[in-house]
């Protein structure tokens, strides 16, 4: 694999069709919803349907081509993008250390909405069916979770073969999108002068309760967080051309429903806009192409969901849990307990909401206080790109000034369901919180020695044949960050815990690199035939598969002959027999020697070890041959009791 990765992604037909079906699902999907949403009970009102196409054409400008397609999709990390990379890029120096918890909250909230998204696509679409005059009772709740569950089901398979068919999917999505639009524009062209900024803001201005219709208003540019989160699968170059196609459908689409919608002025909205707008004869087409489109929307959502939890745990954001590799398709990965987690999520907003126009009320706070973190970041990558301060202080300020409108009439749906949301939210931030400051205090407390200083005596046990041989290679993984640089603990386990004697004593280091994809390793050959480190630097997109790197960089060692791994065995020295390697793992626990250890530490640390007992260990994290492993527990002391009132008393008789 290339260092870079660059994902260069030239301009094809292929990448455009290819595009369409992987990067607008979410957003693609909105109009199903969003004009039912503004409408809600009340009745059809010429002020607020022209105030909110104006909002809907000014908010995909602005928020969604403005600053992700154009803006945002300039900070990429070698070819990747998403609110981690997009962290990873600006955390290079300690004045900026602090922009990770933007980052974990817009991480979890972005977690949040897989809960949500997929229940509300697939149930706008199946809704439709309720139409039909053979359909008018159906509860539709059994199908949406069939079809949830189905879906679910197959991610342990891999997507390919149903990737194959989301770009003509969605391709046929939009183009019918485009033709109903055109065709509804006859009912009322006035619709056109919702073009005019002058219609948003007498909406907003002069409308009773204007200002809250931007929470409903806001639900057509959902998806925009997912246009950069999916960068690196398509390009920057290929989702700008394929924005103008989408945009063009979703504005002719929400128009051509704005003007359905006002041949019907003065009545109460009896179906949805969006199916409202299709003709009778073509209503099973629609459904079922709908369907397929929130299908493909939920996909996006799910496989997103993955790739986010990975480039978590890379970044020491998560507990390490187990990754399938489905196919061979780059970047594709199955995560068991994740897709476990939102598949009873899912279900449960099924249970809880019912029906889509219900799960309206809870959808759209996570998301807009997601891009309000991603705002926050970017201004730090304009800075340090730098960007003229006039142009960062203009966009701040017009972001703010948007963004901080959609979150204040998101807030008033809080109560009304978006709690649920902040909830699981807050459950994910929560986690991701612990792990960071759990990182920050073994940082604090870990003690490191010089292996300088031990190399001589790591030689001579090796020569000590009055010691049984522990092992042929015996390796440590090393959070020393420096070529002599090791734990304490390490020494101690090698010197005194267990004299352990071994012909070559390896040290493994794994850093994460801030490119995604780089796979590379550096050796140190700090005693020749005694002791050696390796440092693996892998992109933090790569799993730490330790057993597969270490075999390929002795593999080139010895190509290299810069060491020789044949037992030192005589009888399987003869035979050129390789040497066993054995791992030594060190598992710390808290230690019950801490003493007056500050409420919050104590109750981050026991929510840490508890969380690591639902996860992997760390030798299968490693991805480490456990047959080949020895765990050592060694206790994670914070503070030392001080002076303890022990007396000697000697009693002579």
């Amino acid at each position: 694999m290339s260092e870079t990765h660059s994902h260069s992604h030239k301009v094809t037909a292929a990448a455009l069709f290819v595009t369409l079906g992987i990067i607008y699902g979410d957003i693609g999907t909105s109009p199903l919803y969003v004009m039912r949403a503004i409408i809600g009970d009340g009745i059809i009102n010429r002020q607020l349907i022209l105030g909110a196409l104006s909002c809907i054409f000014w908010t995909l400008t602005i928020q969604t081509t403005l600053k992700y397609v154009f803006l945002t999709l300039q900070a990429d990390n070698h070819g990747e993008g998403g609110i981690f990379a997009l962290y990873t890029l600006v955390s290079g120096t300690k004045r900026n250390q602090w922009l990770i918890y933007p980052a974990m909250l817009g991480g979890a909230l972005l977690l949040a909405d897989g809960f949500i998204t997929p229940p509300i696509s697939v149930s706008s679409a199946i809704e439709g069916l309720q139409i039909l005059d053979n359909f008018k009772d159906l509860n539709v709740v059994p199908i949406v979770i069939g079809i949830l569950t189905a879906l679910f089901f197959i991610q342990q398979f891999g997507t390919k073969m149903v990737g194959n068919f989301f770009g003509p999917v969605m391709f046929t999505w939009f183009t019918m999108l485009a033709v109903l639009g055109i065709i509804n524009l006859s009912n009322d062209w006035s619709v056109l002068w919702a073009f005019s900024p002058h219609y948003a803001l007498d909406l907003l201005v002069n409308y009773p309760d204007g200002f809250w219709v931007l929470g409903a208003v806001f639900l057509c540019t959902t998806g925009a967080e997912g246009i950069y989160s999916d960068l690196g699968h398509c390009g920057k170059q290929n989702i700008r051309i394929t924005w103008g196609f989408v945009k063009i459908a979703l504005i002719l689409n929400y128009f051509g429903q704005g003007a359905w919608l006002l041949s019907r002025e003065g009545q109460t909205l009896y179906k949805s806009p969006f199916y409202g707008v299709m003709p009778e004869w073509f209503l099973p087409f629609g459904i079922t192409v709908a369907t397929c489109a929130a299908i493909v929307a939920s996909q996006a959502l799910i496989s997103g969901s993955f790739t986010l939890i990975n480039e978590a745990m890379r970044l020491n954001l998560w507990p390490k849990v187990r990754i399938n590799y489905p196919t061979e398709i780059m970047g594709q990965l199955y995560i068991p307990s994740v897709n476990l987690i939102l598949w009873l999520g899912c279900i449960s907003i099924v249970f809880i909401f019912g029906s889509s126009e219900h799960m309206e009320a809870a959808y759209g706070l996570a998301i807009i206080t997601t891009m309000i973190m991603t705002t926050i970041l970017l201004l730090f990558y304009l800075k340090k790109k730098h960007y003229s301060l006039y142009f960062i202080v203009g966009l701040g300020t017009l972001l703010t000034i948007s963004e901080g409108a959609f979150f204040v009439a998101n807030m008033s749906k809080f109560v009304k369901g978006g709690y649920v949301m902040i909830l699981i939210a807050f459950a994910i931030a929560f986690v991701m919180w612990v792990m960071h400051s759990v990182r920050n205090i073994k940082d604090q407390y870990n003690e490191f020695v010089n292996l300088k200083d031990y190399l001589q005596q790591l030689g001579d046990l090796s020569k000590d044949e009055s010691l049984p041989k522990y092992a042929s290679h015996l390796v440590y993984l090393t959070g020393g960050k420096t070529d002599y640089e090791v734990e304490n603990k390490i020494i101690y386990s090698i010197f005194q815990k267990q004299p352990k004697r071994a012909d070559i004593y390896w040290f493994i280091h794994v850093n994460t690199d801030p490119t995604p994809y780089k796979m590379e390793y550096k050796v140190n050959i700090m005693k020749q035939d005694d002791v050696i480190r390796i440092d693996f630097n892998l992109g933090f997109r790569i799993a730490p598969r330790i057993n597969i790197f270490l075999r390929k960089a002795i593999q080139d060692l010895v190509a290299n002959n810069e060491v020789n791994i044949v037992s030192r065995y005589p009888s399987l020295r003869k035979y050129n027999i390789t040497g066993d390697f054995r791992f030594v793992v060190l598992d710390k626990f808290l230690s019950n020697d801490n003493d007056e250890m500050p409420f919050l530490k104590k109750v981050v640390l026991n929510f840490y070890f508890l969380l690591r007992k639902l996860s992997l260990s760390e030798e299968q994290a490693y991805g480490l041959d456990t047959s080949q492993v020895t765990v050592e527990k060694v206790p994670l002391i914070v503070k030392y009791p001080k002076d303890i009132q022990l007396k000697r008393v000697d009693s002579f008789e």
